[in-house]
């Protein structure tokens, strides 16, 4: 196999920094990945609650197009996305 090969199972230990801000969001493997029916990457599904205790809050969730994945590193998945290009949705 190649070594430019990555597995998801590997990805999923990967931290998500926006190097825009400084933004660190947590694991891959605490977030969500859309993939479209090609199988390409669409939308990176990032849950944004900063409280332990989300039973009393509302969850709120980014939504990061993958076009703003500018490298995936050793450990590292680097965003360089602005505030306003980010979706924000609750549940």
């Amino acid at each position: 196999m190649s070594d430019k090969l990555k597995y998801f199972s590997e990805l999923e230990r990967y931290e998500i920094i926006n190097i825009n801000d400084g933004e660190k969001y947590n694991y891959l493997s605490n977030n969500d990945v859309v993939i479209d029916d090609d199988g390409n990457f669409k939308l990176l599904i990032i849950n944004n609650n900063q409280s332990k205790f989300s039973f009393f809050n509302n969850n709120e969730f980014l939504e990061i197009s993958w076009e703003y994945v500018k490298k995936i590193g050793a450990k590292t998945i680097i965003l360089d996305v602005e505030d306003n290009l980010i979706r924000k949705s609750k549940i």
